[in-house]
């Protein structure tokens, strides 16, 4: 699991290496030569939206979004598993509710095609499906560790420490 997620996390480095080359090109090309890479803009879009997507995954596998640590830190330990539970159930619930709408999104957009390069935008769309399907596996997963008491008190507060750890 771990040289997977270091692959995507490989991928992610590319992504944003070929849209940051991309996007810099075309501007030294539109203000210093009057021209442009045609293909630039809409690649660059859509590299940032996975980006962002899959990168969300990523940082939720390390516990690492934004969390009221400050708050949770200062209730006892039932307190802490309780706001731990409802923060991953409605969190499960909108990553379910995001799953159902994206797989939509995704099936309606498969008979588009993105303007420059052609491509069916149902692929570009997919992002959205693959973060929140691997965001909700990953509640899903801590979920049942509380309930199932394989939880330790050292991880209902995972934003106190450092991200990766």
């Amino acid at each position: 699991m771990n040289k997977l997620i270091r692959l995507v996390e490989w991928m992610l480095v590319a992504m944003f290496g070929v849209m940051a080359v991309l996007v810099f090109g075309n501007v030294v090309l539109r203000y210093g030569f009057n021209s442009g890479i045609v293909f630039s803009e809409e690649v660059s879009r859509f590299l940032f939206m996975w980006l962002t997507l899959i990168g969300a995954l990523v940082v939720m596998k390390d516990h690492g979004h934004l969390g009221m640590s400050s708050v949770v830190a200062r209730l006892g330990e039932r307190g802490q598993r309780i706001c731990r539970f409802l923060a991953d159930a409605l969190t499960l619930t909108c990553c379910l509710l995001l799953v159902d709408g994206a797989f939509k999104q995704v099936v309606i957009a498969m008979d588009d095609r993105s303007p420059v390069l052609g491509i069916k935008m149902g692929y570009v769309q997919l992002c959205l499906l693959i973060s929140c399907v691997g965001i909700a596996i990953v509640l899903a997963y801590g979920l049942w560790r509380q309930v199932s008491g394989r939880m330790s008190r050292e991880e209902l507060e995972p934003y106190s420490g450092s991200v990766g750890e």
